[in-house]
């Protein structure tokens, strides 16, 4: 199938594929209204696991409707979340992407984030990025060997550019031992939304 060539969270969806197979480990850092995590669990199917983390229950609820209609089975965790149990469904949780270090029951194969804010929700609640980074510094460390990390900025909203900044920084500064590192950008605009895929070596 083609696609538009600026869409660059169909590119980051599509290279996540390439290294997540049925009854992997995939973490979304980001549901929103659930697009990643739904294409992470087409990934991983019934026997897989997706993590998703939002801080807004609208997005949360958003993508258990989303997923529940694909046929998957939820767990919905709000409070007091405990160190996740290695089953398949999707953990939806609303909780930080900076929390992703201390719940993960296993290495990811695949982690995905969409940054800025909810679409269709409040635009001043976006990602920041002393959260965001921290979220990324915790799943390089976590991610399996082989495993690809995939995320998308989004430089035109207010904060937008310094957090692309930031998050750019971070992925530059990867040792070149340990990560290969992708950034997909339209050179010829300024305010589009770019893409970055980190795959961590064996």
């Amino acid at each position: 199938m083609k696609h538009t060539l600026t869409r660059v969270v169909t590119w980051g969806q599509e290279l996540l594929a390439e290294v997540v197979q049925p009854g992997d480990l995939t973490v979304d850092l980001t549901a929103g209204n659930g697009q990643d995590t739904l294409a992470l669990y087409q990934l991983v199917g019934k026997t897989g696991q997706v993590v998703a983390f939002d801080i807004q229950t609208q997005a949360l609820l958003a993508t258990r409707d989303r997923l529940l209609a694909a046929g998957a089975q939820i767990r919905f965790q709000q409070h007091d979340i405990q160190p996740l149990q290695c089953q398949p469904g999707i953990d939806l949780l609303e909780l930080s992407h900076a929390e992703i270090g201390t719940l993960l029951p296993a290495a990811p194969q695949g982690i995905i984030a969409n940054l800025g804010y909810l679409p269709g929700g409040q635009r001043e609640l976006i990602t920041r990025p002393e959260s965001t980074v921290m979220a990324l510094e915790q799943s390089c460390s976590r991610l399996a060997a082989g495993g690809r990390l995939a995320v998308v900025v989004y430089p035109g909203h207010p904060g937008g550019a310094e957090e692309g900044g930031a998050v750019g920084h971070f992925f530059t500064t990867l040792h070149d031992t340990s990560f290969q590192v992708l950034q997909m950008k339209v050179s010829n605009r300024p305010q589009a939304p770019f893409l970055f895929v980190a795959e961590k070596q064996a």
